[in-house]
């Protein structure tokens, strides 16, 4: 592995794992266009920023790699969704090892999960995408389904989807449900392209830690929405990632998590030590410029090394 960007192997040790990441992809063939607050996005170049991680990736030989959510734009043509998602799934299978996705608010604006989970080989279960592994004894990764409790994705009559209208009915007073206006704060956080982790998944992961502390594993959570209000804008976080971090803080074996959804970026560290990193997104990269990167994992720390617009930053366990 190349250490570049500043960073230095710890101790000249070797790192027990390598693992590639890459966040929003957001593909779709049309014309560049912008977000709502303005900002470019580049949907046909994101394929070329993807086939230039790949080619890296078989160059460097990282484990596998994570993909955090967003595969394709929700301005793609619904009649286009599932060839644009077949074509970004296609690029991720050049990569000669395994790679682990999640979902995002822009797949679900696409395809349902009957069909998208399939597509994107999610080992989830009953509709639901979220699971761990342990690519080494030494780490576990937990992967979490961030629109658990949706207003988009489910079916409308879907008990998930009555829950989440029933939170944005309470906490979001606008019309247009995506709009933040008037919500101050945190509460900015409750728009329908947001979502919940609900309470079985919830319990799914108070157990899956308590394994991994028997099994003195470090574990990194991984999740399409940031959970952290100072790694991200509040209008990105997940609904209830405060309940969610009550979980990750009843045990010491969390050493970081890290997301995609918020497109510039963003890292803190909480007041338990942990270490969140927001994702820069592929989409957003002009023509000629890159977001992806690999991570080293070491016992006391992860090294993410970033190309080009993804910063490269260290997270020291404890620190």
């Amino acid at each position: 592995m190349g250490y570049a960007n500043g960073l230095l192997c710890p101790q000249g040790k070797q790192p027990l794992l390598s693992f590639g990441i890459i966040s929003d992809v957001q593909y779709a063939d049309i014309p560049d266009g912008c977000s709502f607050l303005g900002v470019p996005r580049y949907y046909r170049h994101s394929i070329c920023v993807l086939q230039r991680a790949v080619q890296k990736w078989n160059q460097e030989k990282p484990k596998f790699v994570l993909h955090f959510g967003d595969i394709v734009d929700g301005f793609c043509p619904k009649d286009q969704s599932m060839i644009a998602v077949k074509k970004i799934v296609d690029e991720f299978d050049k990569f000669n090892g395994p790679v682990y996705h999640m979902i995002g608010n822009h797949c679900l604006y696409n395809l349902p999960r009957d069909k998208l989970l399939p597509l994107l080989r999610i080992p989830g279960h009953d509709g639901c995408a979220y699971f761990d592994f342990s690519p080494i004894p030494e780490y576990r990764f937990v992967i979490l389904d961030g629109y658990d409790i949706s207003a988009i994705g489910w079916p409308e009559d879907h008990p998930n989807t009555l829950k989440a209208l029933k939170v944005l009915q309470e906490r979001n007073p606008n019309s247009d449900k995506n709009s933040p206006n008037g919500l101050v704060g945190l509460e900015r956080r409750f728009l329908k392209f947001n979502g919940g982790v609900g309470k079985e998944q919830l319990e799914w992961l108070d157990h899956v830690l308590q394994e991994a502390t028997e099994l003195n594993q470090n574990v990194v959570v991984c999740c399409h929405l940031p959970l952290d209000p100072g790694a991200s804008s509040f209008a990105a976080l997940l609904w209830n990632y405060d309940e969610v971090m009550d979980v990750i803080h009843r045990y010491s074996c969390v050493k970081v998590c890290l997301g995609g959804h918020a497109h510039k970026g963003g890292q803190s560290v909480d007041s338990h030590g942990v270490h969140h990193r927001v994702l820069e997104a592929a989409l957003e990269c002009p023509p000629g410029t890159d977001a992806f990167g690999h991570i080293d994992a070491f016992n006391d720390r992860l090294s993410l090394f970033g190309n080009d617009r993804m910063k490269s930053s260290e997270m020291v366990f404890g620190h």
